[in-house]
């Protein structure tokens, strides 16, 4: 049986047993997006099916490096970290290339951790879509160093002088690709086994840094298909003997990586609805009043795209990434850049966006904030022609300059209450402010330099 074919519990309980397997993946995307899961048995896994499973809710309630937050409701030591229940996801049924007849599946949190779960918070938006007459149609492309190294190597060696896995810059070079054509062929199969197939794989202008186009689909299923692609991009990378990182910068000397996010919507007959032949740029009054919603909430809402720390070290002029919310036609100086051409290819890509992003979050977003503008006819400023980077734009379009700042905005964003729930803004608000004290804590390579002995 074909994983593609499998959509209902009766289906994942059909191909478990024509494959004859002991066990399965199952696995949940935390608030970092981070995949976390476990081998399930095959009894388990059939009695999770009809009734869900109790996963430990630590998974909502720890950061990327497993840290305890000290400042959520959700969960702490004050609730115990109780189990939540978690609904398995037949749909999301995918096969594990390297691990024979495997195969894994996703999941969604239920009850109260629902309110926090990435994914729950990108289908209420979606079903938000849905009641406005909408379908949504989404696609994300990532940009990713790739080096020689190892897990252990990288912190033998503190982060520092790593081995890029190919030298110069070299941006959209067939010669590189050709020489490396083992793991370009590696993870173009790999996205078409695990169905977050590839419409375009290239390098980028820096040492070993590759850009990945995923192929768009309906956004629920895009935002599965990116958070999948970076999770198992990395573990092809490490099964290769070497190391993928989806920073938004790791190094001062190069640009920062972004995650830009494609979006259009579509009518309930699957028409699109971005297109006017007749209007200024063939935006119709949707996509005018989308754009201007997405450009009105972004400042507000940029925790949830600039995610951590790190990601404010690319949001500088000059670097291909926006400071302030702004949006042009076919300009990559802006935060917003709306691409034309037909009806079918019409949409706006979320440039803010850097490869850091949790896929189901920053969907959530951008999408959320678009439909926002609609529902409240949202007029966009007069599109941006030439260099962004060379303007000066009002203070209210200007991006928060910090995480803490930015999560500051979120958690007092009546727009974002009224979108995502109370719950998930106050809960993701208070681990984005935790990220940010934790950076606090730490001394720089950068201070010690510049003040161990001046000051």
């Amino acid at each position: 049986m074909d994983p593609r074919h499998v959509k209902t519990a009766a289906d994942a309980r059909a191909i478990v047993e024509a494959r004859n397997l002991s066990h399965v993946k199952v696995g949940v995307f935390d608030i970092d997006g981070v995949l976390r899961g476990k081998y399930m048995g095959r009894e388990k896994f059939f009695s999770a099916l009809e009734k869900g499973f109790g996963f430990c809710d630590v998974v909502l309630g720890w950061d990327s490096n497993d840290q305890l937050y000290d400042n959520v409701k959700l969960t702490g030591w004050h609730t115990a970290y109780p189990d939540a229940n978690v609904r398995v996801l037949p749909e999301t049924c995918r096969a594990v290339p390297f691990e024979g007849d495997m195969v894994t599946f996703l999941a969604e949190f239920e009850g109260k951790a629902e309110a926090c779960c990435p994914r729950g918070v990108l289908r209420r938006v979606l079903a938000k879509a849905d009641r406005m007459g909408f379908g949504v149609r989404a696609a994300a492309e990532f940009e990713f160093f790739v080096f020689e190294e190892t897990p252990h190597s990288v912190r033998e060696k503190n982060f520092r002088n790593l081995k890029n896995w190919t030298p110069g810059f070299f941006g959209y070079s067939v010669l590189r690709s050709s020489v490396n054509t083992e793991f370009y062929h590696d993870l173009m199969q790999l996205g078409a086994d695990m169905d977050f197939p590839l419409e375009g794989l290239h390098t980028e202008t820096g040492p070993g840094v590759l850009e990945a186009a995923i192929v768009h689909a309906p956004a629920i299923e895009a935002a599965d298909r990116a958070a999948l692609f970076k999770t198992y991009c990395k573990v092809l990378a490490q099964r290769r003997g070497l190391m993928a990182t989806f920073m938004a910068k790791w190094s001062r000397d190069w640009p920062g990586q972004s995650g830009h996010l494609h979006m259009s919507l579509e009518d309930k007959a699957g028409k699109p609805v971005f297109y006017d032949a007749k209007a200024p740029h063939t935006m119709s009054d949707t996509m005018r009043w989308f754009v201007g919603g997405q450009q009105k909430l972004m400042p507000e809402l940029l925790s949830m795209i600039a995610c951590t720390v790190n990601s404010y070290t690319r949001l500088i002029p000059g670097f291909w990434a926006p400071t302030d919310a702004t949006w042009g036609v076919e300009n990559r100086t802006c935060a917003l850049r709306v691409i034309g051409g037909s009806a079918k290819s019409q949409r706006v890509e979320y440039r803010i966006a850097a490869a850091d992003i949790n896929p189901y979050v920053a969907l959530a977003c951008a999408i959320g904030s678009g439909l926002w503008g609609i529902e409240n006819k949202i007029e966009p400023d007069a599109p941006i022609v030439g260099n962004a980077y060379a303007r000066t734009f009002p203070a209210e379009q200007a991006l928060p300059r910090t995480l803490y700042e930015a999560a500051e905005r979120l958690e007092n964003s009546k727009a974002a209450r009224a979108l995502f729930g109370d719950a998930f803004v106050e809960h993701y608000a208070a681990t984005r402010k935790w990220e940010e004290r934790e950076f606090r804590k730490a001394i720089t390579d950068w201070e010690l330099a510049r003040y161990f002995e001046i000051i």
